[in-house]
């Protein structure tokens, strides 16, 4: 064999592994492969201090919203992903897809008010709006049967919004792979401290419905105070009396 030919031989097996290496390439917790740069640009002009929404806002910026919507859609997580950057995606798309479902039936005093018109559709978490092309999915999918399903994460359920008072609120940033943890925790302090939700004193609390409707995902291991104390502005007593808020359902529209 000639030098040519032996070089030639080299280079291709150069790119050969290469380009396995490409597709083999998975990502750690400190690595995003979605860019959800133009989520967090809406969040931060649309998402006030306290919570309250401007979807009047969103609405001049929904091609923007419908752009990034798609883009999600495109680029589901696959195995190479991390838990944190699939984690991360997920909580994303939910609070996404709840703004463009607002946006696109907007004014409306409540998100349980859509019904979209669609025959048997018991409510709007189950209007098939996600649309992957070869599966069309609801919000219900996204937070019971992937995020609550497949993670194990209880402050999931203070990270997706449902785009009511009561809520927890929309966070003014995306989630990403690299700060999940920190935003994790940081909006199960928010959640607990915001008395116009959870009112906390150590001998009694009057909690939010969301730990009731969904107690099992936070005493697995632990007694619900025990989960709440890592938390809560204040320590709470092992034997304090515990009742539910009623859940305020009205839109977490901005107030003109």
């Amino acid at each position: 064999m000639n030098m040519r030919y032996l070089l030639s031989l080299s280079l291709i097996f150069i790119c050969l592994i290469a380009c396995n290496s490409k597709a083999k390439k998975t990502y750690n917790g400190k690595q995003d492969p979605f860019n959800h740069q133009t989520w967090n640009q809406l969040l931060q002009k649309h998402v006030r201090a306290n919570g309250d929404v401007d979807y009047k806002g969103f609405i001049k910026d929904k091609t923007q919203l419908n752009e990034y919507c798609n883009a999600l859609t495109a680029n589901r997580p696959n195995e190479n992903w991390s838990k944190e950057a699939s984690m991360a995606y997920w909580i994303n798309v939910y609070n996404a897809f709840t703004v463009k479902l607002i946006v696109d039936h907007y004014p409306v005093e409540s998100i349980k008010d859509i019904k979209n018109g669609i025959p048997f559709v018991n409510t709007v978490w189950d209007i098939k709006l996600i649309d992957f092309g070869d599966e069309q999915i609801d919000l219900n999918k996204v937070e019971h049967g992937i995020l609550r399903k497949d993670y194990d994460e209880p402050r999931i359920h203070f990270a997706v919004n449902c785009a009511s008072f009561s809520c927890p609120n929309l966070r003014n940033e995306a989630f990403t792979a690299d700060r999940l943890e920190e935003q994790l925790a940081d909006a199960a302090r928010l959640f607990l401290k915001d008395e116009r939700k959870n009112k906390i004193q150590s001998d009694n609390v009057q909690l939010s419905k969301i730990f009731s409707w969904f107690k099992g995902d936070f005493t697995k291991g632990q007694t619900l105070i025990e989960f709440l104390n890592k938390y809560a502005p204040l320590e709470i007593n092992a034997d304090a009396n515990i009742n539910h808020l009623d859940y305020d359902w009205t839109l977490n529209d901005v107030k003109d």
